[in-house]
């Protein structure tokens, strides 16, 4: 069967749009994709810290540097039995990519309640954990190395890094222990406002150090009384760090820094958090670089 000359272009021109369309529609749908943003839920609230304004100043600080939605969960309460909602139900995580514990919860210690958090990170949902979260689901002899596994070890064991207590809010000099960590690249090295220092009790395996913290401490009335001359002690301690949990090895990052909102909204702070949502997202390589469609 012969085709005429017009039918036969017609024909081609038909295919060609044809393709072109399903070509536009494919490049559309992986712009779409592309484009979609992490999707960061912040969970605040409990004892002792500007809650209000910092999940506003780490909202506005994360959205500014990447291409995320974050979600607050921020708790009214301002005691250390601060409970939150979301984490009555088992698939509390689902549908975020990341969770930032910014919570101060030290006398929530109903195991169950505790268990549902963890298990989101041992299924793999990533974690950063901020100040007083290195402080928070604590009970037992907490004051003292709890061993892996024990019954009270289980948020330590995500955190990667045991901490009971601070000194006093005197400026911290912020140092990096690890210069070839991609989180770390670009970093330089500053010293806060008064700030507190964590102490560590203990490191567990799995987690790495990426900042220490050094503060000059005054010497107390009980030293000074017996010795009116007593010079300033350096105190010192991991501050940052990054943790792989659980049979998935997730990816956590902690800092314990973020007591004072100045802190917070310092845009050397809001860089470490930043690059450690990066790390634990997969959206840093080895080299320290972002991807262009997560960062702005």
């Amino acid at each position: 069967m012969k085709i005429s000359p017009i039918r036969l272009l017609t024909l081609v021109a038909t295919l060609t749009l044809g393709s072109l369309q399903s070509s536009s529609i494919a490049t559309a749908e992986e712009a779409a994709k592309k484009a979609e943003p992490l999707k960061v839920l912040l969970v605040a609230g409990g004892c002792c810290h500007d809650y209000a304004t910092q999940t506003k100043l780490l909202k506005k600080g994360i959205e500014e540097r990447l291409n995320a939605e974050v979600t607050v969960e921020l708790s009214e309460s301002t005691t250390t039995t601060a409970r939150f909602d979301i984490y009555e139900s088992d698939d509390w995580a689902k549908g975020y990519d990341v969770v930032v514990h910014d919570e101060c919860s030290a006398n929530v210690i109903e195991r169950p309640y505790v268990d549902r958090i963890l298990a989101a990170h041992r299924n793999g949902t990533p974690a950063v954990n901020l100040h007083c979260a290195m402080h928070s689901y604590r009970w037992g002899d907490f004051k003292s190395p709890v061993q892996p596994g024990a019954d009270n070890a289980g948020w330590y064991e995500m955190l990667g890094l045991q901490s009971t207590g601070h000194g006093p809010k005197l400026p911290i000099d912020v140092l990096s222990t690890d210069s070839t960590h991609p989180i770390m690249k670009g970093f330089e090295n500053w010293t806060t406002i008064n700030e507190e220092l964590y102490n560590n009790i203990r490191v567990f395996a799995g987690a790495s150090a990426l900042i220490e913290g050094k503060q000059m401490m005054p010497p107390n009335k009980k030293v000074l009384k017996n010795n009116p001359n007593a010079a300033a002690t350096e105190s010192t301690a991991v501050i940052a760090w990054t943790n792989h949990y659980g049979p998935q090895k997730t990816k956590i990052f902690s800092t314990s820094l973020g007591h004072q909102n100045d802190t917070v909204a310092d845009a050397r702070y809001m860089d470490v958090v930043v690059r450690g949502i990066l790390w634990v997202t997969d959206n840093l390589d080895d080299d320290g670089k972002t991807d262009p469609e997560v960062t702005k």
